[in-house]
């Protein structure tokens, strides 16, 4: 028997108390009366929405700070408050808790977009186990019950007074913050592992790509004009004939589908109700390569795909004109570090604009190796780009499958039988 069993089965063997936060404590809100200037030099530990949001424990060594003067009569935090986020966009993601489990002798002052839970009797629970009590699926799911709303959702303080937390024993409070406590320790550990060899396998296929991109002078330089076509849409051409919408088939491709040398379709507009016969010069082709010259400049992505992709305004279409010429060779050369280094970064030094002219992007160079050597260089790319993918799957799927295993023992740790009083 395990010792949280043998505590469960000496301090409580039938049942756990279970009680409202109404009978356990108060609420209370943040700071008030504050202007965006009261947020510039402050003197004060100020404790951020963010902070709350993304801390199950609150980080307490910050940087934020707030002005105080000496005769405010301002609330501050202290040792064991459960602070919870007060609205969201969706119920599920109101009220998510962090805890203060630190004891210190500074001010802390919340953010007027949360609110405190204070316990009357502060020894009744262990700081470290409500960190994890009140992000359980089953708080989580009491807490998602308080919130109203229509396009943002508030937590209804009335209504959380009547969500119902166990108290068991203190020595099993502790014991059970102890086995979860390990299992955050391992999985940061294993994350930050995981993260830092997906960051040194990058690092790897960049030092092969560029190098393998590295030509003598032997290889002739060519200006991009002259081997492919390279245009942009005005943006009223696209707007009189196009109407988006969320659903359909055909997509308008914009600047944020275009990231690290892919298409990027999590956040994708439709338009198969437009009239797509006034948009010829807008229509994609497989081997079309896309180009972001506003914004976040020089990313790149090619079309693999017909009948399905438009060309949306602020992103540019590269196409080649030439048999000479491999757009997936184009679209690797444009990613490379020396290309970065000798004409993205020099174009946006030399100018405050946010954008690159077309002008500028028909004079970029690229080496032009012949047809044979880009295939071999793109067959080796493609292998080393499909390993780099793996990970970028397998890593940050492998640290989820961690998450998900802490979650669910949490649970199993933090369901007890009821005694309701």
């Amino acid at each position: 028997m395990s010792k949280l069993n043998e505590l469960i089965q000496k301090l409580c063997p039938d049942e756990v108390e279970y009680k409202t936060l109404g009978e356990l404590g108060k609420f209370y809100g943040g700071i008030t009366g504050k202007s965006k200037d009261d947020f510039t030099d402050g003197n004060a530990k100020f404790i951020t929405y963010k902070n709350v949001y993304s801390n199950p424990a609150l980080d307490i060594d910050v940087d934020d700070k707030v002005k105080i003067s000496d005769d405010e009569n301002q609330r501050t935090l202290e040792y064991g408050d459960v602070i919870f986020t007060g609205s969201s966009e969706t119920p599920d993601e109101c009220g998510i808790s962090s805890v203060l489990t630190q004891q210190t002798n500074e001010k802390l002052y919340l953010n007027s977009f949360c609110f405190v839970f204070r316990f009357n009797d502060t020894s009744i629970m262990l700081p470290n186990f409500s960190k994890h009590l009140f992000r359980s699926s089953e708080l989580r799911y009491q807490i998602g019950k308080t919130a109203n709303g229509v396009t943002r959702f508030n937590v209804s303080k009335k209504l959380m007074e009547k969500v119902k937390i166990p108290v068991p024993p203190l020595e099993v409070q502790r014991e059970i913050v102890r086995i979860l406590d390990s299992f955050t320790l391992l999985t940061a550990e294993l994350t930050a592992e995981l993260t830092a060899e997906l960051t040194a396998r990058k690092k790897q296929y960049e030092f092969y790509r560029d190098e393998l991109l590295k030509f003598d002078n032997s290889i002739p330089m060519v200006t991009l004009g002259d081997v492919a076509t390279v245009t942009k849409l005005a943006g009223f051409e696209f707007t009189k004939y196009v109407n988006y919408s969320d659903e359909g088939k055909i997509i308008a491709l914009r600047g944020l589908n275009v990231k690290n040398g892919k298409l990027d379709l999590t956040d994708v507009k439709y338009i198969d109700n437009s009239d797509l016969s006034k948009l010829s010069r807008s229509k994609l082709h497989i081997g079309d390569m896309l180009f972001t010259y506003v914004g976040t400049i020089g990313q790149v992505a090619l079309i693999d795909k017909e009948d399905k992709y438009y060309l949306a305004p602020n992103v540019a279409l590269i196409r080649s004109t030439t048999d000479k010429l491999i757009p997936e060779y184009m679209r690797y050369y444009f990613q490379s570090g020396k290309f970065w280094h000798t004409q993205i970064n020099r174009l946006i030094q030399s100018s405050s604009m946010k954008n690159i002219p077309m002008e500028k992007i028909r004079k970029f160079k690229l080496p032009l190796p012949p047809i044979e050597v880009q295939k071999r260089l793109v067959k080796v790319l493609d292998n080393f780009d499909a390993i780099c993918s793996d990970l970028n799957i397998g890593l940050p799927a492998e640290i989820k499958a961690r998450q998900k295993q802490y979650e669910y023992y949490r649970d199993k740790l933090l369901n007890f039988k009821k005694l309701e009083k």
